[in-house]
């Protein structure tokens, strides 16, 4: 996908840039080229103002989107998600951060088949997309706090290469 927009917008970086962003965000766009968060549209302005780019360039990607008919499949469907693991701690829950080789396979097999030998329920799983994001990070929320055994046999898994608790 990231290749894809890259060849689209060649030559056009910000709106490369706002595209991935779009797509990283899980932001909406319908085929008249406006841009939603769920159900609420945002406006142009309040989206390059934070990205750092003119709000004709929003306008422009977005409506380059909408007139695709490869993109449009896809960002018609995108949904932004609550992710909890920057407040796990004020909810009662531990936040499990693991860093490896996003290319490895069973990585999530592995960590949550440690967590039901231990009896850990999960709350929530996000798997960050390597071509999305720089420093792919998965993140398990789990129901309560993590005990050190647990702890211990997520270290010993091979393919991780850090595992923190938030």
């Amino acid at each position: 996908m990231v290749e894809f927009l890259s060849s689209l917008f060649e030559g056009a970086r910000a709106r490369r840039a706002v595209a991935l962003e779009l797509l990283r965000l899980g932001l909406k766009v319908d085929g008249r080229g406006r841009v939603y968060v769920g159900a609420i549209e945002v406006q142009p302005a309040k989206i390059a103002r934070a990205l750092g780019v003119d709000r004709r360039v929003v306008i422009e990607t977005a409506k380059a989107i909408a007139g695709d008919d490869k993109l449009l499949p896809i960002f018609y469907r995108l949904e932004p998600r609550a992710f909890i693991g920057n407040v796990a701690g004020q909810l009662g829950l531990d936040a499990i951060e693991i860093r490896a080789d996003p290319n490895k396979p069973g990585i999530v097999a592995a960590v949550t088949a440690v967590l039901a030998k231990e009896r850990i329920s999960i709350r929530q799983i996000i798997s960050d997309d390597p071509d999305l994001f720089p420093d792919p990070v998965l993140t398990i929320i789990i129901d309560g706090r993590i005990s050190a055994g647990a702890i211990r046999k997520l270290k010993s898994l091979k393919f991780a290469t850090a595992i923190s608790i938030k």
